[in-house]
């Protein structure tokens, strides 16, 4: 797969954009920070733009029990157009918030019941469809409540370890990702102050019998005790361009979560009501 490394650059560059823009897009107040019923709502492939602050959550305001924090999960409004234009729901569209994919001793991605530190982790599924010669791109976005800040901040340094142990990885039956590069890096180092902690890791993806890999991209943000991962697997016939543009709006879209995260809090769910497991696989 010519030019991955190219794509992680220009997704790079989109955080960078980011982080350096001032322009207010909120219309509630919250100075410098895109509210996803603002005007970036309405163009949700172009750059968030953040204050100086990084997008997170307290552990004050996040939630404390899992029929919170699924009913948390599971309000959070996700958008297929965040991911850039003519993208769809996929089926089976949403997991059962009470598993999560866990990268398993032999490189297989399982679903499997949450641990005593997560609250809840709820995956959806997109899609933008083949069309014209070019194959479709699968996107999916996983938010994940753990019961503290130290508990996520855990699970961040696991993630970028996966990639140590496992630079192969089986998605499924049928899908291999291979090849990953990680980037990891804290809001304290001088980066664009998108979230607390950030990962990033691209490489190619390959579906048995095929004879040509892909891009596959990986980015995962945390916000205080919550985390946002995404990927997509770019489909076949688009150019280096083109691939940086998916993975560039796929960044995208996990910053308008982030941002509504940031936004809100746990909102409602803090009065405690409660709001199909899928493919295993990020």
């Amino acid at each position: 797969m010519a030019g991955w490394r190219p794509v992680l650059a220009a997704a790079a560059g989109t955080l960078l954009l980011a982080g350096c823009t001032s322009e207010s897009h909120s219309g509630d107040g919250a100075a410098g920070k895109a509210s996803p019923s603002g005007s970036l709502s309405a163009s949700p492939s172009a750059s968030a733009s953040v204050a100086d602050e990084p997008y997170t959550l307290s552990e004050e305001q996040a939630p404390k029990t899992r029929a919170d924090a699924v009913a948390f999960v599971r309000e959070l409004d996700v958008r297929p157009d965040y991911f850039g234009v003519g993208y769809r729901k996929r089926e089976p569209y949403e997991s059962d918030p009470a598993t999560w994919a866990v990268l398993q001793d032999d490189c297989l991605w399982q679903r499997v019941a949450l641990p005593k530190t997560v609250l809840a982790s709820l995956t959806r599924t997109f899609e933008l469809p083949e069309k014209a010669g070019k194959g479709a791109v699968y996107v999916s976005l996983t938010v994940t409540v753990h019961t503290d800040t130290v508990a996520a901040r855990r699970d961040m340094a696991r993630s970028m370890e996966s990639a140590l142990r496992c630079p192969e990885q089986r998605l499924n039956a049928t899908d291999v990702v291979r090849g990953l590069y990680s980037q990891v890096e804290a809001a304290d180092e001088g980066r664009a102050p998108i979230s607390d902690d950030d990962l990033t890791e691209v490489g190619e993806w390959i579906v048995d019998g095929a004879s040509e890999a892909h891009t596959f991209d990986w980015y995962k943000y945390r916000l205080g005790p919550v985390t946002v991962a995404a990927t997509a697997r770019h489909g076949a016939g688009r150019s280096d361009d083109e691939d940086s543009a998916v993975s560039s709006d796929l960044m995208s879209g996990v910053i308008l979560v982030a941002n509504e995260i940031d936004q809100t809090g746990a909102g409602d769910t803090a009065s405690g009501t409660p709001a199909e497991a899928q493919g295993a696989g990020r």
